[in-house]
């Protein structure tokens, strides 16, 4: 068995998530999810498939994010695996619904940040074993950091 990290190839201004489906009609359930959340939101998503062709699915409403969500998963290639890319919308908005299509087992990351795959190889494949999305706590929050984070989630609009 090997353990290796992919880099997800992504504009500082996009969001992704990853996760892991078990049947082709995952890319057509998550497209229906994704559409129904916003009707701002842009995505591109694509799923490996794990058996059969093995074809990278895809699908979307922005071909630019299509195109990179396909590139990440050929790199990634991880079979079940998917990858969304967001723009216009945040993960918050679409985790609930994304986590609702049949499929979905599970939700590796959503994220703004850098992100690394890590993955591990065996004879039969790969498989995704984690995500590495960010750098260990520099401190701790003080009183001046609680109120600044509040001010954040009502200037974004998620508090009142």
């Amino acid at each position: 068995m090997s353990i290796f990290a992919v880099r997800v190839e992504k504009p500082e201004d996009l969001n992704v998530i990853i996760g892991q489906a078990h049947f082709i009609k995952s890319v057509d359930d998550l497209h229906e999810a994704l559409a129904g959340a916003s009707p701002h939101l842009r995505f591109g998503l694509a799923f490996c498939e794990a058996s059969g062709p093995r074809l990278v699915r895809h699908s979307g409403n922005d071909p630019d994010l299509v195109e990179l969500a396909v590139k990440n998963a050929q790199a990634i290639g991880s079979g079940h695996s998917f990858i969304v890319f967001l723009r216009e919308g945040y993960p918050v908005n679409v985790l609930n619904a994304i986590k609702q299509v049949p499929e979905v087992c599970g939700i590796f990351c959503a994220t703004a940040n850098q992100v690394d795959v890590l993955l591990a190889g065996t004879a039969l494949g790969r498989g995704i074993i984690g995500v590495v999305d960010g750098g260990p706590p520099a401190g701790v929050e003080n009183a001046d950091d609680q109120v600044e984070r509040q001010a954040l989630l009502r200037r974004i609009g998620y508090k009142p």
